[in-house]
């Protein structure tokens, strides 16, 4: 599975963020999963400068800009040259900070030309009786991929992260019927833009309340390919039994 440890601003400081990649490096050697790690901006680039291991890194955003007069902006070509392999757009912290779709899209565009594999993060709110979120996640969804290439659209991470069930018990959270109901929607999507088979090649990740808990069933059943871990992939002891849990 691909499993990703997006560390928010959680870590503040750089022992912690080098006891939480030792954490990592342990989980990837034993080879049942693919480790990838989010960690700040300033930590990714200690962290990732150099990177020999067989844990990979992931941005948590990435720069609207291409380069230039932008104080402060990380653009989409200063973390390639890093080695950063993955990089979070669309997350649902930063479209509640005001980020639209088309900043999604030009993000991931972004991403994808300088050779970055986009995790694009979709989610409702909240679960109305006239199903109007399935509307939400079809366009957040269909706003980018809509405007790809096929050889682009095949590069795409999908993460699945219902806001509604964040920061909520495993017991709380979504439910692997729920789960499975919406993996194989966001297929039937996919489908659309990706004819034949090739929808299954794009990963679908979940998160949102994930602990060792819930993810062996919502892993077993439901048809995802990993897990977008926040707030429990800083502990180290929560992140190595979900892992193993799944393994």
């Amino acid at each position: 599975m691909l499993i990703v440890a997006n560390w928010k601003a959680y870590v503040e400081t750089m022992e912690k963020a080098k006891r939480l990649l030792s954490v990592a490096k342990r989980l990837s050697m034993a080879g049942h999963h693919e480790i990838v790690i989010a960690p700040s901006a300033p930590h990714l680039g200690y962290l990732a400068g150099g990177n020999r291991t067989s844990v990979e890194f992931a941005a948590q955003d990435v720069s609207q800009t291409l380069g230039g007069a932008a104080t402060g902006e990380v653009t989409a070509g200063l973390l390639a040259d890093l080695g950063v392999s993955y990089v979070i757009v669309g997350h649902s912290e930063r479209r509640a900070a005001g980020e639209t779709d088309a900043i999604v899209l030009e993000k991931t565009r972004h991403a994808l030309a300088h050779g970055l594999i986009p995790i694009l993060c979709i989610g409702e709110r909240e679960r109305d009786a006239e199903a109007a979120y399935i509307t939400h996640l079809r366009t957040q969804l269909s706003s980018v991929l809509s405007v790809l290439s096929q050889k682009e659209r095949m590069r795409m991470v999908i993460a699945y992260e219902p806001i509604w069930a964040i920061g909520k018990s495993a017991a709380e959270s979504i439910t692997s019927a729920d789960l499975t109901e919406m993996v194989l929607y966001i297929r039937k999507i996919l489908g659309e833009f990706l004819p034949g088979k090739g929808n299954l090649k794009v990963r679908i990740l979940y998160g949102g309340s994930v602990e060792s808990a819930n993810a062996r069933t919502l892993a077993a059943s439901s048809g995802i390919d990993g897990f977008l871990i926040g707030h429990a992939s800083v502990d180290a002891a929560s992140f190595g039994a979900i892992a193993k849990a799944v393994s």
